[in-house]
Formats: structure tokens, C-alpha cells, sequence
């Protein structure tokens, strides 16, 4: 068997005896043999298009910078600030937020029934003040630019997604409701009895029915002339703060006054984001309170409404890119959803194991 260089040839693998091939046909064996790997090579391109969506997902550790002898001294030092120092005054200071909130919320919650108004209001500016007491438990130094939105009728509120503590940050400087994944533990509870004050809508993500109920309970809140202003996350995850996904419709398909809200981190400081796969809120608030500080700006940016001819998709896709310039994120063109419904190991088997079976079967032909 013969074999010019490194390149396939055909006629090495035919009989002596046997009549030559034209080139034609030798062209449409090697166009046979690339169609055989062309579904490989368009699995290869999606794993390329997961790698870039996953990084949206991804927490990037700062470069080390302790790595010499005069270096590493120092970065012990911070250590002990940040966790023998820092840290036991931040606990104190949430601790006594916590107390003076639960001694007035209550009495207010229970001794005011029959003055709806007064016990809104009065339950509204507690909740402010105990996300004052957690943005100090960080050390928060938060600038806001642009006028603080006000409570009007058909309008929604919409911002990038990082963590939890977006809706903190937003809520220390203003009462908003809030549409939030229901959790469970400490958070769920305070869902379920605080923040359901404010006009908060939860919903479950695995329940495909919640949506249509979550559609119009939001369209029943913004009819509301003394409800809180609805605080939307439409990009339904937490995004790492450098990318921002796909805005989903619902807040943009209801005929309301959109007013995009930037987020932007300084991970200098400390990352804020939260990747919920990997860790509960718990640690990550303890991340936080461990950190040096939690810096960021907040924008107020103009508001929009759909324009004439444009679908809800396109609004979307509009409002996300003036919060993305606003912000310095890269748009990329992924559902966030696609993080909780990644596939089983199983499936990948599958797939190895019908990829190796059909280049057995064609080594064999060969």
C-alpha cells in the first residue's frame, strides 16, 4: 500500500488490478468523506457557542498579586483587617439593623391594621432602612446618577442582573416590588412575610403555568396608582456582571413606560456576583462582609416605550443595549435560561459513543 506524504489518496486503497478512478469521482469520494464528519464538525461549533456562554456564568478571580516576599506580608496584613477587624463591626452594625427593623416592623404590621395607608408607608421606609444596614454591612459605597424614580401608574423598572443584592442596592433608595425566583431557607421566609409588603410577585421557574399568573399579576400592579414601582431582572439570572443575555418579553409586551436601570461593579473591591449553582446566598453575603468594600454605580437612564412598528423582542433587545452601553457589558445572544438546563452526562456518552461508532464503520468501508 502506497502512500504519498501525510495526504488520503483514494488508489491506495483500491486493488492493483483495478480501473483508475477520474478525478471527478475521486472528488466526490473526498466531498463523501467531509459531508461523514459534518455532523461532528457542527457539534465542535456548538461546544464553541457553550464555552462563550457559559462564560457569562463564570466568577474571574483577580491575578495574584501576593507572590514575593515583600508582597505577601502586606496581603496578610489585609487578611486580618478584612476578617478579625472588618468583619466583627460589619456584623454588629447588621445586627443591630436587624433588631431595631423587627421591633418596629412588627408593631407597625400589627398595630396599625385599620390605617392601610400610614402602615404602607411606614413598612416601606423600614425595609429602606434595613437595606441601608446591609449595604454598610459591606462597607457599600454605591453612586447614583440620574433623577430617583418616582411612583406613577404603567411603568416598569428594568436592570442587568448580578446578584440579589441588586435589588438592595435599588431598594435602599427606593420601595420597589420586586419579581423574584422564590427561594428557600431564611430567604423564602423573608419573601413570604417582609418583602410581600411592598407588592412583591414571586414565581417558581420550573412551573411553566406560573408564567401566564406572574403576566397578569403585573399588569393587575402597574394599573396601581399607590403601588410600589415594579422592579423587573429581565434577563432572568444572575450574569457575572461582564455580559449581558437576553432580555425576556414580559415586561416589554404590556403597553408600559420601560425605565432602564445599569448596574455596574468594581471588582477591585470585591465580586458581587452571585452564582447560585455554587454557592447560597448565605455565603455569598459572608463573601461580601468579608470583602474590602462593594462599589458600584447605578444609572437612571431614560425611559423608553415601544415605538411604532417595533415588536416586544425588538424593544427588548433595544432597552438591553442602552444598558449595556451604559454599563460597559457585552451583549451576547443566549438565553439565560439555558444555565439551569444543561445536558445530562448521559446524553454526552451517547453522543461519544455514536461519534466513535460511525468512524469504526468507516475505517472498516475503508
Amino acid at each position: 500500500m502506497k502512500s504519498s506524504g501525510s495526504e488520503l489518496n483514494i488508489a491506495d486503497y483500491l486493488p492493483a488490478d483495478s480501473i483508475p478512478l477520474p478525478p471527478s469521482h475521486t472528488h466526490q469520494l473526498h466531498l463523501r468523506d467531509l459531508l461523514d464528519i459534518s455532523p461532528t464538525l457542527n457539534q465542535a461549533a456548538g461546544a464553541i457557542i457553550d464555552d462563550s456562554f457559559t462564560r457569562c456564568f463564570k466568577s474571574n478571580p483577580p491575578e495574584p498579586w501576593n507572590w514575593n516576599i515583600y508582597l505577601f506580608p502586606m496581603w496578610c496584613l489585609g487578611v486580618v483587617i478584612r476578617h478579625g477587624i472588618l468583619f466583627p463591626i460589619r456584623v454588629l452594625i447588621l445586627s443591630i439593623g436587624w433588631i431595631l427593623f423587627l421591633s418596629s416592623y412588627f408593631s407597625v404590621h400589627f398595630l396599625l391594621k385599620g390605617h392601610e395607608k400610614l402602615r404602607k408607608n411606614l413598612e416601606r421606609s423600614l425595609v429602606e432602612l434595613i437595606c441601608c444596614f446591609f449595604v454598610a454591612s459591606w462597607t457599600g459605597v454605591v453612586k447614583y446618577h440620574g433623577p430617583r424614580p418616582s411612583i406613577r401608574p404603567k411603568q416598569i423598572f428594568v436592570a442587568n442582573h448580578t446578584s440579589m443584592i441588586d435589588f438592595i442596592i435599588l431598594e435602599q433608595m427606593t420601595s420597589f416590588a420586586v419579581i423574584m425566583q422564590k427561594h428557600p431557607g431564611w430567604v423564602g421566609l423573608l419573601q413570604s412575610t417582609i418583602l410581600e409588603s411592598l407588592g412583591c410577585i414571586w414565581f417558581n421557574r420550573a412551573e411553566k403555568e406560573n408564567r401566564e399568573i406572574v403576566a397578569r399579576k403585573i399588569r393587575e400592579h402597574v394599573e396601581g396608582a399607590d403601588n410600589n414601582p415594579l422592579l423587573i431582572f429581565p434577563e432572568g439570572t444572575c450574569v457575572n456582571n461582564q455580559y449581558s443575555v437576553m432580555f425576556k418579553k414580559g415586561a416589554f409586551e404590556i403597553g408600559s413606560t420601560v425605565c432602564p436601570i445599569a448596574i455596574k461593579y468594581n471588582k477591585l473591591f470585591a465580586d458581587a456576583f452571585w452564582n447560585s449553582r455554587k454557592q447560597s446566598f448565605t455565603k455569598h453575603l459572608l463573601q461580601l462582609m468579608t470583602s474590602w468594600a462593594v462599589v458600584c454605580d447605578v444609572w437612571y437612564l431614560e425611559p423608553q416605550n415601544l415605538m411604532l412598528g417595533e415588536t416586544p423582542i425588538e424593544f427588548a433587545e433595544r432597552v438591553r443595549n442602552i444598558i449595556s452601553i451604559r454599563a460597559g457589558l457585552k451583549m451576547v445572544p443566549w438565553d439565560g435560561y439555558l444555565k439551569y438546563s444543561r445536558p445530562s452526562p448521559r446524553h454526552r456518552e451517547q453522543r461519544q459513543k455514536s461519534f466513535a461508532e460511525s468512524v469504526l464503520r468507516r475505517l472498516e468501508e475503508k
